[in-house]
């Protein structure tokens, strides 16, 4: 998602930087180009408008500092507004005083919402809370049967019943919640393919009995301005505390994710990442924005890498990521591994300077990329590996026969790698402009 976007910005920006001092007409070119990007992502107008004001305003009054070229100063600017537009902060699930808290899943058919209920039971279990799931959609049919099967596939237990009002299952559901000493109760209630009276009295009479601690929607992000115009009408009707955006790793757009918290006001608390039921992230919004800025994002990255690996291997992984000591021997171990974490495309998108080649490839493309990269670090020395300052021209020609590929591949490959190191350096550093230095405990 949002693939296009970061292409068509990292144009403007590669163009600002062959500029030594920017003039105010520079500076209208640029957000020209930015504002029609915006616009073709389906990023709402009113958004978009306010979101450009801004930076002009910044641009044309911020005095550029010593260390930074004029570009990387628009950058910084564009950088915090982005962040600022998301949400500026991360907005977690509320704290849960007197259990069991209830969280109340409301959207649409066909947004995901019980495939999402049970991942959020999941990210709520790895959390050291217990859940219990509520099937409260009855009108769908097999809704029932697929919180059932995969809640019992998550080892999660689900409360059910095939007869009886939405209402009176959620009731009970917090009776049995109760006696099995449930933290969190999640009810995936009955979606519609529109928004009706009969099915917002319904979620209302929920929401006034239950008294739930988050009334979280979830909207596909797939339906750009659509997703905003229904979170507003649920905004309006019931009240929300939280979204959960849906299908993000799918072929869309992407505006709905830069629109739909400055237009209502509720923030983004959860993306879905792809189908399987661990695909559920917390939203950062500044590292939402950093990777639309094609700048990667190394926290979650570390994050996912604490997931799949042991504990030694995590902390060594953190260790070269902050001390920029992580060479062409470390990365080759990486991609034997990062099948393990998940989609190789979205996996790239993560890592400082790969963005740009993670948007242009498919996932089968990616494989056969990687297994070309490998190929070439194989094909080195372990001095090369350690040091590819070594490799000269004669070197590159003798590693491309070794690997099957041509000399621009390598000269690509190191190109990228340094790009990486350089950019994973300022990032650990704080030096990157307008993104503070990655936190390690």
């Amino acid at each position: 998602m949002l693939e296009v976007l970061t292409q068509k910005l990292s144009g403007v920006f590669q163009r600002l930087g062959g500029k030594g001092k920017l003039s105010e007409k520079d500076i209208d070119a640029a957000l020209r180009e930015v504002r029609l990007s915006l616009l073709e992502a389906d990023v709402n107008f009113m958004v978009v408008k306010e979101f450009l004001s801004r930076i002009r305003e910044r641009a044309l009054s911020a005095e550029v500092g010593q260390s930074l070229t004029p570009a990387q100063q628009v950058i910084k600017i564009v950088y915090e507004e982005l962040t600022a537009i998301l949400g500026n902060k991360p907005s977690k699930l509320a704290s849960v005083d007197r259990p069991p808290a209830v969280a109340l899943l409301v959207g649409l058919q066909g947004s995901g919402k019980t495939t999402t209920a049970v991942k959020l039971a999941l990210h709520l279990k790895a959390l050291g809370q217990s859940p219990l799931l509520v099937a409260g959609d009855t009108r769908r049919p097999a809704a029932i049967e697929q919180l059932r099967l995969l809640g019992k596939e998550q080892n999660i237990p689900v409360y059910g019943e095939d007869a009886s009002l939405p209402l009176t299952i959620s009731a009970n559901a917090l009776k049995q919640a109760r006696q099995m000493s449930a933290t969190w109760v999640i009810i995936d209630t009955q979606g519609r393919l529109h928004i009706d009276e009969a099915m917002m009295e319904e979620l209302a009479e929920i929401k006034t009995s239950l008294q739930p601690l988050e009334v979280l929607l979830t909207v596909d992000a797939m339906t750009g301005q659509d997703a905003v115009k229904v979170a507003q009408e649920f905004h309006r009707r019931i009240g929300l505390t939280g979204l959960i955006l849906t299908k993000v790793d799918g072929d869309a757009r992407g505006g709905a994710a830069l629109s739909i918290s400055s237009v209502t006001g509720v923030p983004i608390k959860f993306l879905g990442t792809g189908e399987k039921i661990a695909a559920l992230e917390p939203f950062y919004p500044d590292r939402f924005a950093s990777r639309i800025l094609g700048m990667g994002d190394v926290l979650t990255l570390i994050e996912h890498a604490e997931k799949t690996y042991d504990q030694q291997q995590a902390r060594e992984l953190e260790r070269k990521m902050r001390t920029a000591d992580f060479n062409l021997e470390d990365l080759l171990e990486q991609l034997k591994q990062i099948h393990r974490m998940g989609p190789l495309t979205k996996l790239m998108e993560m890592l400082p300077g790969f963005s740009r080649l993670a948007s242009s490839v498919t996932d089968d493309e990616g494989e056969k990329r990687l297994k070309r990269v490998e190929a070439i670090i194989l094909s080195m020395t372990p001095e090369e590996r350690r040091n590819p300052a070594l490799i000269t021209g004669s070197r590159r020609r003798r590693i491309a026969r070794g690997s099957g590929t041509t000399p621009q591949d390598i000269n690509q490959l190191l190109k990228q790698f340094q790009e990486m190191q350089k950019m994973t350096r300022a990032l650990m550093r704080g030096k990157l402009p307008g993104m503070p230095g990655i936190p390690f405990k």
